[in-house]
């Protein structure tokens, strides 16, 4: 293997359970449930599940979209502001660098979202290739993000290896020709994420030297 490509948004970072979390807490205060069923449909893609239309159909009246969306921007914000990188990520990322594999990111999110996140975190110069929905015209789970990603490192995508926690994610590296290994969230470990190659609970449970043993076998 000569490259491992990260998904950002609930992989490298838990922005997942926050967002759903807050628009939980934006139909609460219209007293309508957010069902999770609903919001799964959006998980590791974008625009598949809009809540602001969602929600004024159920309550059968047009609301102030631009508030809500600031609304729910302020809340978000406060839950993920005290999220700390998921388990075993940095080592991944250093034990990747010992072992002379190229990083890469793909995500449906866009870069401004991606590398504000990944700079607070002092990721950003961890990745050689960084692909988000700015730079494809489909996002997940179409596989451009991932083409994206080993074309702009010249790696054949037979030898890379993709971190997913959704279904969508995990369909989008398939269908690009990279193994794939499931890592879920709070939130995605409700869905299928059966196309995986592998499933673990966290990165931090098997090394990463340990993991590409396990693929190769």
């Amino acid at each position: 293997m000569k490259l491992l490509v990260f998904d950002f948004d609930g992989l490298i970072l838990d922005t997942e359970v926050p967002v759903y979390d807050a628009w939980q807490a934006i139909y609460g205060e219209h007293g309508v449930e957010l069902a999770f069923e609903k919001w799964a449909q959006c998980i590791g893609t974008a625009d598949a599940f809009d809540p602001c239309v969602d929600l004024q159909a159920a309550l059968g009246r047009a609301l102030d979209v631009a508030a809500l969306q600031a609304r729910h921007r302020a809340l978000t914000d406060v839950l993920i502001a005290s999220q700390p990188v998921l388990p075993g990520v940095r080592d991944y990322v250093e034990e990747a660098a010992r072992m002379g594999l190229a990083l890469g990111v793909a995500s449906s999110s866009s870069r401004r979202w991606v590398e504000s996140h990944l700079s607070r975190l002092g990721l950003r110069d961890c990745f050689q290739a960084i692909r988000c929905a700015d730079d494809v015209p489909r996002v997940k789970p179409d596989p451009a993000l991932y083409r994206a990603v080993v074309e702009a490192l010249g790696v054949r995508p037979e030898d890379a290896v993709a971190l997913e926690d959704s279904p969508n994610g995990v369909l989008a590296a398939k269908r690009a020709g990279l193994a794939c290994v499931a890592v879920p969230n709070a939130l995605t470990a409700r869905l299928d994420l059966s196309a995986a190659d592998l499933n673990l609970a966290s990165l931090a449970e098997v090394p990463l030297p340990e993991l590409l043993a396990r693929l190769r076998r």
